[in-house]
């Protein structure tokens, strides 16, 4: 008899702390699932302001993908768009750019071509057969015909380095004509010696940043 009613007991003490137990495990998994829920959301909303901020720093320029208004004229596809230009070297992926044909000739003209597709982790300034077409004709086709100037000209146009957009907010770069050429702006509007708008920006080759500009850089005679 005393054995049954310590079953009995023992059998309504469990059934008292049962619910207490489950209640317990309810609170902490609800807090568990409320945690994990409030991770995911934060996580959600730290991958959505990182996807908007990949600009950094007061750049509305994406870090990986090109960016400005001519950047539309590019092919989708094959060798001339961007995806078919970062497997090329620099001079060869602005080849199959129709865009940049008299800057490919210039650059042929004065025998640049494995100069520019062998150098390493480089930044051409790459201005469009409309930034030439603004040179008067008997001044471009001197220049064309005077390799050390043409050579001078074009030189200046190329940093040493990889320029990320950000860094051209308020920079000043050695140029590997020597002298030196300065950037300023900000989001996806920079300018180039206060007078060549960046068209096309952030623009990769296999070897090289390309910022695609409106308007031949000239250096100082």
């Amino acid at each position: 008899m005393n054995t049954s009613l310590r079953r009995i007991a023992v059998t309504v003490a469990a059934a008292a702390v049962l619910p207490l137990t489950l209640s317990a495990c309810s609170d902490n998994g609800g807090d568990s699932a409320s945690s994990d829920s409030s991770s995911k959301t934060k996580a959600s909303a730290s991958a959505s302001a990182s996807d908007d901020g990949m600009t950094g720093s007061g750049s509305g320029a994406s870090a990986d993908k090109p960016f400005g208004s001519a950047c539309s004229a590019v092919p989708e596809s094959g060798a001339g768009s961007f995806d078919g230009m970062a497997e090329d070297p620099v001079a060869t992926a602005a080849s199959n750019n129709p865009a940049l044909s008299t800057l490919v000739s210039a650059v042929k003209k004065a025998g640049l071509v494995d100069t520019l597709n062998n150098a390493e982790n480089i930044t051409v300034f790459a201005p469009t057969n409309d930034a030439f077409a603004k040179i008067p004709k008997d001044t471009l086709d001197k220049v064309l015909n005077d390799k050390a100037q043409l050579t001078k000209i074009l030189t200046y146009h190329v940093v040493g380095q990889k320029l990320a957009p950000k860094d051209l907010e308020n920079g000043s770069f050695a140029t590997l004509e020597k002298s030196k050429l300065t950037t300023s702006g900000s989001g996806e509007s920079y300018t180039v010696n206060d007078e060549s708008k960046v068209v096309c920006g952030n623009v990769k080759t296999a070897n090289a940043t390309v910022y695609i500009v409106d308007t031949v850089l000239m250096p100082a005679s």
